[in-house]
């Protein structure tokens, strides 16, 4: 079979047993602030395990995308030294949601594995936990004279300390003597779950049975579940006979692209480590884009990022120094798009971004491969070398390299690297990791104390309807909201609507008979809407207690002015720019909005007026919004686009306006386009390699913006003395006056010491200082100053007046040493105050130095004169 087929035939076989057919969430998980990426097939699930949401159905089939590059599930290290390691992979999976258990999951794995996939019974192994007898007891009904292994923590499978719970069968695939790596070794013995790689773990089918509280107790769960995963890649192998992964029809066309565009041949031993490296993660990095994930230097972008520049660096090893990888991504969306609808149409998004990732890295790589061959030439001969972190923080800072791009080139040389001194580094630098993993989402509020909350008490949101509503009361309690105090509470049905999808959430009040509740926020938390803030008067006495709520009508408008504008801005965008256009993260707030979108370049001024205009030209028409609710998978299937970051049910809401724009959205809006009012661009600039970022306003807020603008141009216009329309022809003939002015000849400039040294040489002696006075005529100012700098550095001590006419203007300056100043009672500031109103001016300054100006140069002489009295006074013995 081909692995389409294999997959296909998966979904198909629990299909038509009842289960439906749930496409894969998207990589990055939209709403837990706890994963990276999705990791196994249950992240999407997770809530319904928890009790804290419901889906329409309760048998379930999906072949998840997923990621597994940190924590207890990283096997990136492993990624290229074996046939079977994959940072990405599909996790093949079926779930009963209090439906069908044991019995039914045991039979049917059995079933597909033996009669639909064909496998040899004899080489499947079936695990049980050592308490799960009922588990053991369907094996041998289902499969007479099995024989059912027992263990203990390989087979009970927990979601985290606490939370749900329960053992799991494993189904185990014996590879034969030809799967052990330690054949011919003293004494081995191949077993089930043990080291030597003869027995691998195909399928595995958790039965969630039980609520671990924080005490250790695991207490009977009310529904009792079933979550298998089976790894796609490993299954396609196996059916197809073959020893690697790599060499399956799942990896084989992407693995002679790698051969074709590096001209090297594949080697299944070691020498193909860079192929399957470079084919396993360029298949993560497309995922991991597409899925809105872009190579930056926090958080998961960080985590991509490291994993194209481990590919990039493998693409060296096989002499390859030109960007490769954006080249192999056609190829991962032909083999993957027809499965998950977001590679498909994010392939020239992904391309743009890649290729830029490897351009950038490119110019530092190879420095920095030549910095690290220096350090290990410093460490030769030195017994367990190790890198130092203070070296590897420099690869990593000067010349992008992960830690983890250090640690495998230092052990392809037998040496270790700091990892210790390699953090102590990165703390001295900055707290980006810490402010990294805050900023990966919003931080899920502890509901821990909030009161009379029981069980699965849900919010319905009534605020499409009107703003204000009747209610009562669910919850309430203290909690901790962005490092603040606050109290959160939760009524049975709100018009406030929790942030999502980049709008945020609503404002208002809350009041009932014996409270008032002021909201400052609103958020989400599963199905439960919570209302952030603090009481005015009051408290809640008990549950149940009736309340008014009112959304701050005002504020909401402008959000919805706001959210409208943004579907419109998309259409626009992609009108524009292309079609590759795709939205990255977006800010939906009273007074702005912002967009981030994937394109390759800036966006040029003409191309900003074009997008304004047509947005505006769709608010002067004033079209209507129609909102309505189908199926996720038929939405998908009509080209609706689906904004980054959401999470999406089964059944989704798609606004539509006026034909011209289709979005699946939670958010609220306008009803007719008109009720914008008006829309501009405020900036656009650069966030990441190719994603861009729009600001932009609407309404009173653009209106506002716009007479702002008119503001500084008529500021511009006096300065410029001219109307707007002559702008450009002014500031260009300005532009060509400077430039004229720069080719000029620069004036001569003196020599400053040597006038001073004449100077001296004139001068008058009095009490063995030096007394100077002298008319320097047509010397610039600037250059006076240097005189008198050059004399007030002299050896023996100096005071003096140099007076200067420069364009009809007089220029005095007087200067007396310290020593003068301190032991003759002469100071420059009193001196220039008595010499100045002679040439019709006027000055002052320090006991140092002073300055005067005036207006009848013919005076010059009077002036020197009566300074050279007042100085000759004060330095007589």
């Amino acid at each position: 079979m081909k692995a389409t087929e294999i997959r296909q035939a998966f979904i198909d076989f629990f299909v038509d047993r009842g289960h439906t057919h749930v496409p894969s969430s998207a990589v990055v998980p939209a709403e837990d602030p706890t994963l990276l990426f999705a990791n196994a097939g249950m992240n999407q699930f997770k809530g319904v395990f928890l009790g804290t949401e419901t889906r329409p159905y309760t048998r379930a089939v999906s072949t998840q995308k997923c990621i597994r590059v940190s924590g207890k599930h990283n096997d990136l290290e492993q990624v290229g030294q074996d046939g079977t390691h994959h940072t990405f992979f599909e996790m093949l999976g079926n779930w009963s949601f209090g439906d069908y258990y044991k019995k039914e999951a045991i039979e049917w794995a059995w079933e597909l594995l033996t009669k639909l996939y064909g496998i040899d019974g004899k080489r499947l192994t079936p695990t049980v936990h050592t308490t799960d007898d009922e588990a053991e007891e369907h094996w041998k009904k289902t499969v007479p004279g099995i024989k059912v292994l027992r263990f203990d923590k390989e087979n009970f499978w927990e979601m985290a300390e606490t939370g749900p719970c329960g053992p799991c069968s494993e189904i185990h695939f014996d590879l034969g003597s030809e799967g052990c790596m330690q054949a011919g070794r003293k004494g081995h013995t191949c077993e089930v779950n043990g080291d030597c790689g003869r027995y691998v773990e195909l399928w595995n089918l958790v039965f969630i049975q039980y609520d671990r509280d924080g005490s250790g107790t695991k207490v009977d769960l009310p529904a009792k579940h079933v979550d298998t995963g089976m790894g796609f890649e490993r299954l396609v192998a196996i059916l197809q006979g073959k020893p690697s992964n790599y060499e399956s029809d799942l990896f084989q066309p992407l693995m002679d692209r790698v051969v074709d565009l590096t001209k090297k041949p594949y080697d299944a031993g070691p020498g193909g480590t860079p192929h399957r490296v470079i084919a396993d993660h360029v298949r993560a990095i497309t995922v991991a884009i597409a899925d809105g994930a872009i190579p930056s230097n926090e958080g998961r972008g960080y985590v991509v990022r490291r994993i194209l520049r481990r590919a990039s660096r493998f693409a060296r090893n096989l002499g390859v120094h030109e960007p490769t990888l954006w080249q192999l991504v056609s190829r991962v969306v032909k083999d993957l798009g027809p499965v998950f609808p977001t590679v498909r149409d994010s392939a020239k998004q992904v391309e743009m971004i890649v290729r830029g990732e490897e351009e950038r890295f490119g110019l530092t790589l190879d420095k920095g491969i030549k910095i690290f061959e220096k350090m290990v030439r410093g460490l030769e001969g030195k017994k367990g070398g190790v890198i130092s972190g203070l070296d590897a923080f420099t690869l990593y800072d000067t010349y992008g390299f992960p830690l983890d791009l250090t640690e495998l080139m230092a052990r392809e040389h037998d040496l270790k690297v700091d990892g210790r001194g390699f953090e102590e580094e990165m703390k001295k630098q900055t707290s980006r990791s810490r402010e990294a993993a805050e900023s990966d989402g919003v931080k899920r509020l502890d509901l821990s104390s909030i009161q009379f909350l029981k069980g699965k008490a849900v919010s319905a949101f009534t605020g499409y309807a009107g703003i204000e509503g009747r209610s009562k009361v669910l919850g309430a309690g203290e909690i901790e909201h962005e490092g603040q105090e606050a109290v959160a509470l939760i009524l049975e049905q709100t018009p406030f609507y929790a942030e999502s999808g980049g709008q945020v959430g609503d404002t208002g009040r809350i009041v009932g008979d014996d409270f008032a509740f002021d909201v400052l926020d609103t958020r989400k938390v599963d199905d439960r809407i919570v209302h952030i803030g603090r009481f005015v008067t009051g408290t809640i006495k008990s549950p149940g207690a009736p309340a008014e709520a009112a959304v701050d009508g005002a504020r909401r408008r402008r959000i919805t002015r706001n959210h409208s504008g943004t579907h419109v801005m998309h259409w626009a965008l992609r009108e524009t720019l292309g079609s590759h256009v795709r939205q990255q993260g977006s800010l939906v707030a009273p007074d702005r909005l912002r967009f981030d979108f994937a394109h390759p370049k800036k966006v040029s001024s003409d191309e900003v007026f074009e997008i304004e205009r047509l947005v505006n030209e769709k608010i002067r028409r004033s079209f209507g919004l129609d909102t309505s609710e189908i199926a996720y998978q038929e939405a998908i299937k009509q080209g609706i686009l689906a904004f980054f970051g959401d999470k999406y049910g089964d059944l989704v809401r798609v606004v539509d306006i006026g034909g011209f724009s289709r979005e699946l959205c939670g958010g609220t809006h306008v009803h007719h386009t008109g009720e914008i009012g008006f829309f501009l661009i405020s900036s656009e600039s650069s966030i990441a390699s190719g994603v861009r970022r729009v600001e932009a306003v609407t309404g009173r807020e653009a209106i506002e913006q716009v007479i702002s603008h008119r503001g500084v141009i008529a500021e511009m216009g006096k300065l410029l003395r001219a109307a707007p329309d002559q702008f450009v022809r002014r500031i260009q003939a300005l532009q060509d006056e400077i430039k004229d002015l720069s080719k000029r000849p620069a004036p001569t400039t003196i020599d400053a010491k040597a006038i001073s040294r004449k100077l001296l040489g004139e001068a008058t002696v009095i009490g063995g200082a030096r007394l100077i006075t002298a008319d320097l005529p047509d010397i610039p100012l600037a250059d006076l100053r240097r005189v008198a700098d050059s004399l007030r550095s002299a050896t023996e001590p100096v005071a003096g007046v140099l007076a200067t006419a420069e364009e009809g203007k007089v220029h005095l300056l007087a200067f007396v040493a310290d020593t003068l100043v301190k032991g003759k009672n002469l100071k420059a500031g009193t001196l220039i105050k008595e010499i100045a109103p002679i040439v019709g001016g006027g000055g002052g300054g320090r006991p140092e130095f002073a300055q005067a100006g005036g207006r009848d140069a013919s005076k010059i002489p009077d002036a020197l004169k009566r300074a050279a009295e007042i100085m000759a006074k004060a330095l007589s013995p």
